[in-house]
């Protein structure tokens, strides 16, 4: 569903269903909209000091020419409790 994630916003929860059967829940921080040309790669994949998630994917206009998005949605959670 991640053609859904620029609906996100602050506030709203993320689930994560980890291996040893309990759930990881992220609350959204922010949700930001960035051109691919102008992408901030250590801001997004940098470390962090707490336990974070950073969901990304396609926005934009599309080029069929260049076969892309010209933009990327990316948004920053922080782990809000597991259960």
């Amino acid at each position: 569903m991640f053609h859904r994630l620029g609906q996100l916003a602050t506030g709203d929860t993320v689930t994560v269903d980890r291996e040893d059967g309990r759930t990881a829940v992220f609350t959204v921080d922010r949700v930001e909209q960035y051109a691919k040309d102008d992408f901030p790669t250590i801001e997004v994949y940098g470390n962090v000091d707490h336990a974070g998630l950073r969901l990304i994917t396609c926005a934009g206009d599309y080029s069929s020419a260049e076969r892309r998005y010209a933009d990327n949605i990316v948004v920053y959670a922080t782990l809000s409790r597991s259960e």
